[in-house]
């Protein structure tokens, strides 16, 4: 068994958020588990200290840029990121430190996944530092 750290973030603090909780529409606020007083490089050091690898940084909505890129910068090539990642931004994340980008709903063309997109990316980033995050929910009987 490996295990694999994560630092997910929401409004610049380091959070768990109840599965499924986390909204677009304003003044919805997610059920949180957890908040942290300490800061994401906070984490991002001990991962890198413990020598924990395969991790990653989630940037959950907006306002988390700056806590993203002090994580990277505290464990540079230790941490995957993700949250908000497109062609556009991919090369600037790898650039300041992720091992990896992880890309979801940019990725997808209405239902379908977009084959351009994909190849965009991986132009961008390289074939081997992309992880695509296929994950999805069950709504209204249907996935």
């Amino acid at each position: 068994m490996k295990f694999r750290p994560c630092i997910d973030l929401h409004h610049g603090k380091v959070k768990q958020i109840v599965g499924g909780t986390l909204r677009d529409d304003e003044g919805s606020a997610p059920a949180e588990n957890f908040v942290s007083d300490l800061s994401a490089q906070h984490y991002a050091e001990m991962y890198r200290r413990d020598g924990l690898t395969g991790g990653h940084v989630i940037k959950l909505g907006p306002g988390n840029e700056e806590a993203a890129r002090a994580a990277l910068a505290a464990y540079p090539g230790g941490l995957q990121v993700g949250g908000g990642v497109t062609a556009a931004t991919a090369a600037e994340w790898l650039e300041r430190g992720a091992s990896h980008v992880i890309v979801t709903s940019w990725l997808f063309d209405g239902p379908a996944l977009s084959r351009s997109r994909l190849d965009e990316l991986v132009a961008v980033a390289g074939r081997e530092r992309v992880v695509l995050d296929l994950s999805c929910r069950k709504r209204d009987g249907d996935y």
